[in-house]
């Protein structure tokens, strides 16, 4: 993978987390200290502060988080929860669509935990919050084994 194929694959996932930080940060700040949207808005900031890491290594400059005003916050938790749900099925799909192409081991590595994380808590995390609050984002579905588009 060339130099600009690098940086344009760690755009790509900054900008994913960016709008995953947004959008988490919007919910919290209409319907209050929900869970587990304030346990994870603090993780997409690691998230966003290790990509960021891996911009500075490579002497690249990263783009700006235009997310905060082009966020939609939904109408209820349940369907917070649902497109939360969607989110991170979709995160996972990114990262393993851009892994495919990544050699460099730093770059690699960071994104391999971020899909992890994606994969491993968060998705489970909001599939208990939409169960909790009756939205059918909480059962698995065929999309979690789709392809990335």
């Amino acid at each position: 993978m060339n130099d600009q194929k690098l940086i344009d694959a760690l755009s790509e996932a900054l900008d994913d987390e960016y709008r995953s930080r947004a959008t988490y940060r919007a919910v919290i700040a209409r319907f209050g200290p929900v869970r587990p949207f304030i346990n994870i808005v603090e993780a997409e900031d690691r998230h966003v502060e290790a990509l960021l890491r891996q911009f500075e290594r490579l002497g690249a400059s990263a783009p700006a988080d235009t997310w905060p005003e082009r966020v939609r916050v939904p109408e209820s938790v349940a369907q917070a929860c649902a497109d939360a749900v969607e989110a991170e099925i979709d995160n996972d799909a990114l990262y393993v669509r851009l892994l495919d192409h990544i050699t460099d081991p730093g770059v690699r590595l960071v994104m391999q935990r971020l899909r992890e994380a994606s994969r491993d808590r968060h998705l489970p995390a909001f599939r208990r919050c939409a169960a909790r609050e009756g939205s059918p984002a909480a059962r698995p579905s065929d999309r979690s084994k789709r392809q990335p588009r």
